[in-house]
C-alpha cells in the first residue's frame, strides 16, 4: 500500500487494506517473514484481521525491522539512558508519511494548528535528534500560532502565555506536568493540557486517575487530554478524558489474550495491547505491544498498564 493511500482508509475497506499490507511485508521484511513462518501463518492461510501475526515489540530492539528493497533515510529511536544501550529503532526510508499521519490525524482532531498555541513542557528536537514525539513536537510548533515553542518550569513568559485568552494546548511529560502543579499551581485559561506517560523513574508511579485529579485541581480544568505513541508507530491516538484513546482511522488497536498471546480477546476484557498501523508501510504495520488494556465496539481503547516483564520506557527518559 502506498504511503498516500492509508489516510484514505475507511473502516469499511480496512480490512482489505490490512491483509493487502500483510501480504506485501510477510514477503519484504525478513525478520517478521521469519516470525511468521514459526507460527506457519503466510497470505495462503491468513484471511481475516485476527489471523494476522503480531510480530513481539522487542525485535525492534534486536533485529531491523524494515523493507528489505527499501533504502532507509533514518531512523527513530526509543527513549533511554546510557544504562539502556538497547533501544528501539524504526527505519524509515522517508519522512513523508509519517508527518502525513500525524499532521493529519492531529489537525481532525484539534483543528486547525495555525490556530493554536502550541506549548511543550519537553526537551528541543535538537537535544533528541532521533525521538519521533519530538519530531511530531517541533513540526506542529512551526506550524502553530506565534508564541508556541519549548518552555522550562518558571519562566515568566510560560505563565504569561497560559493565563491568557489566547487558545493554547500544552504537551508534556507527566512528571513535569506533576512537578509543575505541585510547586506552581495556577488556573490556565482556554488551555488544553496533554499528557503523554507515566514516571519512567523520575517519580513514584500512580494510576492514570491520580495524575488526573492532581493536575485539573492544580490547573483548574475540568478534563487532561493523553497522547498514546511510541518509536515503532507512525500514528497516535488521543483522549479527550477519562483515559478512553481514539485512534487515527489508519490504526487499530486487538487485545490479545494474556494467556494465549496467540488468540484475540472480546471488547472489555483486558489483555495485550496489538496495534495495526497503516502508516507504518515500510516496517512492520502488526505489533504486539508491551501495555496492557481493553477496548470498545466503537474503536476506542484504554491503556491499563504494562506486563511485569516489560522493561521502563518511553518519552519522560529523554528528559533524565
Amino acid at each position: 500500500m502506498a504511503k498516500a493511500e492509508f489516510t484514505s482508509v475507511t473502516e469499511s475497506d480496512f480490512e482489505e487494506k490490512a491483509l493487502e499490507l500483510f501480504k506485501d511485508q510477510f514477503q519484504n521484511i525478513e525478520v517478521y517473514n521469519a516470525y511468521c513462518q514459526l507460527l506457519k501463518r503466510d497470505p495462503s492461510n491468513v484471511s481475516s484481521l485476527v489471523e494476522i501475526p503480531f510480530l513481539p515489540i522487542s525485535f525492534f530492539k534486536s533485529h531491523k525491522v524494515f523493507d528489505k528493497n527499501r533504502k532507509e533515510e533514518g531512523y527513530f529511536m526509543s527513549s533511554g539512558t546510557t544504562a539502556q544501550p538497547n533501544r528501539s529503532k524504526h527505519y524509515y526510508d522517508s519522512l513523508k508519511g509519517y508527518e502525513q499521519s500525524f499532521f493529519t490525524f492531529f489537525e481532525a482532531t484539534y483543528g486547525s494548528i495555525s490556530d493554536l498555541v502550541l506549548v511543550a513542557l519537553l526537551p528541543s528536537y535538537k537535544e533528541q535528534t532521533h525521538s519521533s514525539l519530538i519530531y511530531m513536537v517541533d513540526y506542529l510548533i512551526k506550524k502553530a500560532r506565534p508564541g508556541s515553542g519549548y518552555y522550562k518550569l518558571g519562566d515568566q513568559q510560560l505563565t504569561e502565555l497560559l493565563t491568557s485568552n489566547q487558545k493554547k494546548l500544552l504537551i508534556g511529560v507527566t512528571y513535569a506536568l506533576l512537578d509543575w502543579a505541585e510547586n506552581r499551581p495556577m488556573k490556565l485559561q482556554n488551555t488544553i493540557v496533554m499528557e503523554t506517560g507515566g514516571m519512567k523513574g523520575r517519580r513514584k508511579e500512580i494510576i492514570r486517575d491520580e495524575v488526573h485529579r492532581q493536575l485539573k485541581a492544580a490547573f483548574g480544568l475540568s478534563t487532561i487530554h493523553s497522547e498514546y505513541g511510541m518509536t515503532e508507530l507512525f500514528s497516535q491516538a488521543y483522549s479527550p478524558g477519562e483515559g478512553i484513546f481514539y485512534p487515527a482511522p489508519w490504526m487499530k488497536v486487538l487485545i490479545r489474550e494474556a494467556e494465549d498471546p496467540f488468540a484475540i480477546s472480546p471488547h472489555e476484557k483486558t489483555g495485550g495491547i496489538n496495534i495495526i498501523d497503516l502508516a507504518n508501510t515500510h516496517s512492520c504495520a502488526f505489533i504486539a505491544t508491551e501495555d496492557l488494556g481493553k477496548t470498545y465496539p466503537n474503536g476506542s481503547f484504554e491503556v491499563l498498564g504494562r506486563f511485569d516483564t516489560a522493561e521502563i520506557r518511553g518519552c519522560n527518559l529523554m528528559m533524565a
